[in-house]
């Protein structure tokens, strides 16, 4: 049985997000990538008005906000998602068709990795409470260099992005932890501070830790459903152009306790799909 829309939390809201608290040595950040991650800073909780989109999804557009919704994508052909070749073979293919169809002018797109995050002791993986980007511009590149090889060059030549199609695993609308996004077009450059992403390998990366100011717009969608889509936009190279229309080209986001959910609200499950998008 469905759940009763009154138990989904809609409407603008007040709640708590974590933002970056920078090392008290004055080091720069980093995080190591390993069971369980270490790093050298913390964050800090503000208090922070988060607008909900629900019924004016179509005025968030990827060059302002870097934040697209879709809406009625038809059921997957996959159900379970729990296994990785399953979802690759039957999720991957669906995702693709919806970004070349959405994102205006993209004509290639690579897969790179996902995440299946669930509410749960025992996931491996929980909603992430803390406000952040997943690349920063020196990790695109570097990770369109890893994944592309000898075409890197030219394709680093024309427009480069890097879009997440995030969606909710739920049957039901989601109750609990709903996705918040800043709009890019209210983001500063200097609210965005780079983290060293550090594996065992060797291999180090960047993300992106965002702290707090008052000028950013905080947004959600209430009650999504399987068959909405989130296109959360983490780089978007035109933006590094001069007098380029696009605003900021990257998108601040987190998980978030919101406290209209019921005591009972069941635990959100989701699924983001990470990948390389060319063109025009």
């Amino acid at each position: 049985m469905a759940i009763q829309s009154s138990r989904v939390p809609r409407g603008d809201v007040h709640a708590e997000l974590h933002f970056y608290n920078p090392p008290a040595d004055g080091a720069a950040p980093y995080n190591l990538i390993k069971e369980p991650v270490e790093k050298n800073y913390t964050t800090a909780p503000a208090d922070v008005l988060i607008k909900d989109v629900r019924g004016r999804e179509s005025s968030l557009t990827l060059d302002h906000d870097s934040v697209a919704v879709v809406s009625s994508v038809p059921d997957s052909a996959e159900k379970d998602f729990v296994d990785d070749e399953s979802i690759k073979e039957k999720f991957y293919p669906e995702v693709e068709a919806l970004l070349l169809k959405h994102v205006p002018g993209a004509n290639r797109v690579v897969f790179f990795d996902h995440t299946i995050r669930r509410s749960d002791p025992n996931a491996h993986r929980g909603p992430v409470l803390m406000a952040h980007i997943d690349q920063t511009a020196k990790s695109v590149a570097l990770r369109v260099r890893r994944h592309l090889g000898d075409e890197a060059d030219e394709l680093l030549k024309g427009r480069y992005r890097i879009i997440n199609v995030w969606r909710p695993l739920n049957a039901n609308p989601v109750e609990s932890f709903p996705l918040a996004f800043a709009s890019s077009a209210s983001v500063d450059d200097k609210d965005i501070i780079p983290v060293a992403h550090i594996y065992p390998s060797g291999y180090e990366g960047q993300t992106a830790a965002v702290a707090r100011n008052p000028e950013q717009e905080w947004l959600y969608l209430s009650g999504m459903t399987g068959n909405e889509r989130l296109l959360l936009q983490c780089f978007d190279s035109e933006a590094l152009k001069e007098g380029s229309s696009v605003k900021g080209g990257r998108l601040p986001h987190t998980a978030f306790t919101h406290p209209g959910s019921p005591a009972d609200a069941e635990g959100r499950e989701s699924i983001e799909v990470r990948a390389l998008v060319f063109g025009p």
